[in-house]
């Protein structure tokens, strides 16, 4: 499979200055997305930069913007720049980027909040009952416990369907040992 191949031995300190080094051509590539920001927008992101108590990851997109803006009179810097300047990495800088050109510029400034989580199928008072079943002696024929045994027998007692993946998870908080 490597025959007529050549390899070449290079140093430890020459591999990792290799893997260390940035992906990107110098300059960085040609921003895909160009940003060009109103008066309005920019007096905004103004305001932010020199507010007194404003989450870091807006103050430093703000900074992406307003050095990103290709407007006429703006700074219009290069990837390059604003990574070197503010520390950032490219996938943020081109997600920056992208957020403010296809969504606007509170997408650019504000993280999306994460989906709601769904309310728990089981209270307090079914999960120390569920514990309690898979605690006590199996049914005749079964040497122990299955998930989907405890979920069944769960039903019929408690007249709610659960799934054995639900009672899964419920025994898996407990420190319970079934010996």
């Amino acid at each position: 499979m490597l025959r007529g191949m050549e390899f070449t031995v290079i140093s430890r300190a020459q591999a990792t200055a290799v893997l260390a080094s940035e992906p990107r051509p110098p300059g960085g590539l040609a921003a895909k997305y160009h940003v060009t920001l109103t008066e309005e927008e920019r007096t905004r992101l103004k305001g932010l930069t020199q507010a007194g108590r404003v989450a870091a990851r807006t103050v430093t997109h703000a900074w992406i913007l307003l050095k990103a803006d290709a407007s006429p009179g703006a700074p219009a810097w290069s990837d390059a720049q604003i990574r070197d300047a503010f520390g950032v990495g490219w996938s943020t800088i081109a997600r920056v980027r992208r957020a403010v050109v296809e969504d606007g510029l509170d997408a650019a400034l504000y993280p999306k909040r994460p989906p709601p989580r769904l309310p728990t199928k089981l209270d307090g008072a079914n999960e120390a009952h569920l514990i309690a079943l898979a605690c006590s002696t199996p049914p005749a024929g079964q040497e122990r416990w299955t998930l989907r045994l405890l979920a069944e027998r769960f039903v019929t007692l408690e007249d709610a369907t659960i799934s054995h993946e639900t009672v899964r998870r419920v025994l898996k908080k407990t420190y319970s040992s079934p010996g």
